[in-house]
């Protein structure tokens, strides 16, 4: 039968002092298995549950000095009773033990505060203000297992009666041991209420069940109501208007909750522009303005592929001297290491090309990689030049269209000359020029010759129309195109004989090539306007292209005495001023099997929307040469992984 105040009735341990006659306030608590209840007549009953050993536990929990153990404490008699049997209920957290327990606790004691003594009935631990007053405190003598309860006489206890049983000097018992003896001693908040101490398990807990549910775990993820406008963001910096995949087919392959925006998914999977029916009828692919919303090279259009409308080209020559060989890595070449991402167009001219022109193609398309195409090449004599393009861009394009000049009095020899391609992206048009001039050390008239020969004598554009011709002469190539880069074997030499040139080499300039440039013929010719005109070439901050000793750092070592020179340049020109910008302006020293080095040159050209009446290209680029370098890309690929995966696999013993 359960006892009148419907507290636990298996309490194990009963240690009662008799204190006059006075009604002393029981207390329970279920930390560690301790508990109080009130007894009959005028005893104070302190009750500990589901301890083995009440007085082992008491020994090592709370000792009374021994001078201050009272005549009057008594034991009483001890009776175990087995544990409880374990109950089949899920596991709990120690959290939630705790707050049943504490729950429990202030139900128990709603009878035995004085009301008032606190602000409400039903009031928590902390607000009954329990704690022992100034002076008193309980503690324990392991010796003769006695509870004691001294007050300082001198000091008045703040509580007052409790049901008319308890006097003002009477000492109230706050807490009770659950393992430490910081909780029975009442530690005080900064809001003078006392707080219940860090409570340590008398055994390890169980394990938690794989199926525990946290509230915590579920709502961590979510967004804070301070971050509502976290999808208004969202939308507005990485939303596309694009879309290849339809709002059921993300839903029904569950690629998209419910509460996530569609647009923004979409945007991830695509970057395509939906079009809307109403502008695929009036589009028209051969009349158009240049404002036009359904242009093809119109503004629109541009600003979706170019927002800043500017665009990267790599431009680069190299006298290859006619060596059948071919670098076995091409990377340093067209991928420098400065700029961290590759260009928009590469133009590649040749002088003195290898004999098999399309195995150097070949190796062209296999080091750019999938993401490009040969838009055109063109070849005149043994000089050669490719224009590859990324292959999004090849619909943007006009009809390409080429033209030579051969500056030999023999055209039949056909070493010398120029070869140049033009043809119009969006509305900017472009010509490329690479050439092979006179050679020898004193012949800078017959370079001038050859350059005049070459802007009179290149016939271009042919069906392409220019995009100013009033400001077009047809005396000069150059002034017909927006943007024009002529780049080769210029042969221009520097005015300084062999050791002079080596000396000042030997000063390691690193970067500063003043000393040389003062020498240079091309500068000078250039200043004059004799060459050039309207031309202009970025600062040089590399060493002399030429002449090496083949697969060597060191310049002409045989009996010639070459002098080291400038003659392999990149210049450029634009109608408008600044629309060209040279990033960098270099030579690749890794490439050394011919005694030149490749000289190139990276730009930021100013790209201008056009019209569609314009002989279109329509997407037209080198088929099978796209196939064969994309095959030979995975079968070196497929090599060089089979050679790591033998290395790995050989192993070499050695025996001493």
């Amino acid at each position: 039968m359960n006892p009148p105040n419907g507290f636990s009735p298996h309490a194990v341990a009963c240690i009662t002092s008799s204190t006059e006659g006075r009604v002393l306030q029981d207390q329970q608590v279920k930390k560690a298995g301790g508990g109080v209840r009130k007894e009959a007549g005028d005893s104070r009953v302190l009750a500990l549950e589901d301890h083995p050993d009440i007085e082992s536990f008491l020994n090592d929990t709370l000792r009374f000095p021994p001078d201050e153990i009272k005549p009057n404490m008594k034991i009483k008699s001890v009776t175990p009773k087995p544990p409880r049997k374990p109950r089949l209920a899920r596991a709990s957290s120690l959290d939630e033990k705790s707050w049943r327990r504490r729950r429990v606790f202030r139900t128990s004691q709603e009878n035995l505060i004085d009301p008032s003594e606190t602000s409400s009935s039903n009031g928590s631990l902390q607000e009954s203000s329990l704690r022992p007053p100034t002076g008193s405190r309980v503690v324990l003598n392991g010796d003769q297992g006695s509870l004691h309860n001294l007050q300082d006489a001198s000091e008045p206890s703040p509580h007052g009666k409790n049901k008319g049983s308890i006097s003002d000097s009477e000492k109230q018992v706050s807490e009770v041991p659950s393992g430490s003896v910081g909780l029975m001693q009442g530690k005080e908040s900064s809001g003078s209420k006392p707080r219940l101490s860090k409570i340590t398990p008398p055994r390890p807990l169980p394990p938690l069940e794989l199926s525990v549910a946290s509230h915590v775990l579920r709502t961590a993820n979510r967004i804070d109501s301070d971050y509502m406008d976290y999808q208004h963001y969202s939308q507005s910096r990485f939303e596309r208007l694009s879309s290849s995949l339809s709002d059921t087919g993300l839903h029904n392959s569950g690629m998209v909750c419910d509460s996530c925006s569609t647009d923004s998914m979409k945007s991830t999977f695509s970057l395509l522009t939906p079009l809307r029916a109403k502008d695929v009828r009036n589009r028209s692919y051969l009349e158009g303005s240049l404002l036009a919303s359904g242009a093809l090279l119109g503004a629109e259009e541009l600003s979706r592929y170019f927002p800043d409308r500017n665009i990267g080209i790599f431009v680069a020559t190299w006298n290859m001297q006619g060596r059948k060989e071919l670098p076995e890595n091409l990377d340093d070449f067209l991928f420098p290491s400065d700029p961290d991402y590759a260009q928009d167009m590469y133009v590649i001219g040749i002088q003195e090309g290898c004999p098999d022109r399309r195995e150097w193609e070949i190796r062209l398309q296999e080091t750019l990689g999938p993401h490009y195409v040969m838009l055109y090449s063109a070849a005149h004599g043994v000089l050669y030049m490719s224009v590859f393009i990324r292959r999004d861009l090849i619909w943007f394009c006009s009809e390409v269209e080429y033209a030579t000049v051969t500056t030999r009095i023999v055209s039949q020899i056909k070493t010398k000359g120029a070869l140049g391609i033009c043809f119009t992206f969006f509305g900017t048009s472009f010509l490329f020029i690479t050439s092979h001039f006179t050679s020898g050390d004193g012949k800078v008239y017959e370079r001038i010759l050859d350059y005049n020969k070459i802007i009179q004598a290149l016939e271009l554009p042919k069906n392409v129309p220019d995009t100013n011709p009033y400001r077009s002469s047809p005396s000069d190539v150059t002034t017909r195109f927006d943007e024009v880069f002529w780049f080769g074997d210029f042969n221009f030499r520097l005015n300084k004989d062999r050791d002079s040139v080596d000396s000042i080499l030997n000063q390691h300039l690193e970067k500063d090539m003043s000393m040389l440039l003062q020498y240079d013929q091309l500068i000078k010719e250039m200043n004059d306007g004799a060459i050039f005109k309207g031309f202009q070439e970025a600062a040089i901050h590399f060493r002399p292209s030429y002449k090496f000793d083949l697969g060597q750092e060191s310049y002409d070592t045989t009996s010639k005495q070459r002098t080291p020179s400038y003659t392999d340049r990149v210049i450029y020109r634009s109608r408008h001023k600044d629309d060209i910008h040279a990033v960098k302006y270099s030579s690749c020293s890794v490439v050394k099997t011919s005694d030149h080095r490749p000289v190139y040159g990276l730009f930021r050209v100013k790209v201008r929307p056009g019209r569609d009446n314009i002989p279109l290209a329509a997407g037209q680029f080198d088929r099978e040469l796209y196939l064969i370098g994309i095959k030979r890309r995975i079968t070196r690929e497929l090599q060089k992984r089979q050679e790591i995966k033998d290395q790995k696999s050989s192993r070499v013993c050695t025996v001493s």
